[in-house]
């Protein structure tokens, strides 16, 4: 399995009752956020003076092709941050689902007939059970925000967001509200925009379940 926060936050929302997402819906929009945090941390993806998000003019393909394909994305007609997260979010998750597949992570059954969907199963429980301790734990420590890693601070934040089960339920993100917020500013450091648009995103992903959530 690769480190990329988009892969880590998909095995993240991994169900296994569910074969596949807990909420496929609100998994797109954390993976997606989950690649724009990941192109920022790496200075791929930089805001310009008019808020418009572009590749870094020095920033070569990353070898990635989930990281690449948003890259090529970005570098077409500008969008802020919150418009990113929302563009192509079905996509981007398949195409993480096919990566994962790829690598060995997890392995893709697709179903036909009228109800199409995809099952995806995880030979590793025992990995994404890591990954759900490291990111809990970071949520219940009691110690500066300003220490934790950029990363795993953005998959907590994005977790709670979400009201992922394993990591931030409903009541857990009540409780460590505090905390969630002070990660949260861990991104400001990166970009302010993409602080703003990880704030917004559960107002923004309650807005696609009205219709109005982008394409």
């Amino acid at each position: 399995m690769t480190d990329a926060l988009p892969y880590r936050m998909y095995l993240l929302a991994h169900d296994d009752s569910a074969r596949g997402p807990y909420d496929r819906r609100r998994t797109g929009f954390l993976v997606r956020a989950a690649v724009l945090v990941e192109l920022a941390l790496r200075g791929h993806l930089v805001p310009g003076a008019d808020g418009a998000v572009r590749p870094a003019a020095e920033a070569a393909p990353t070898g990635d092709p989930v990281l690449d394909e948003v890259l090529r994305e970005a570098a077409g007609r500008p969008h802020g941050w919150r418009k990113l997260v929302r563009r192509h979010r079905e996509r981007t998750l398949r195409a993480v689902e096919d990566r994962l597949a790829a690598l060995g992570s997890v392995t893709v059954e697709e179903r036909g007939g009228p109800f199409a969907r995809r099952r995806v199963t995880v030979p590793d429980p025992a990995a994404v059970r890591t990954l759900t301790a490291r990111a809990a734990a970071v949520l219940h420590a009691t110690g500066p925000a300003a220490e934790v890693d950029a990363a795993d601070a953005a998959l907590v934040v994005l977790s709670a967001a979400g009201h992922l089960p394993s990591v931030a339920p409903r009541r857990d993100a009540r409780v460590h509200r505090a905390r969630i917020d002070a990660l949260t500013g861990r991104l400001g450091a990166v970009a302010p925009g993409l602080e703003k648009a990880v704030r917004g995103l559960r107002t923004t992903m309650i807005a696609a379940q009205g219709g109005m959530g982008g394409s």
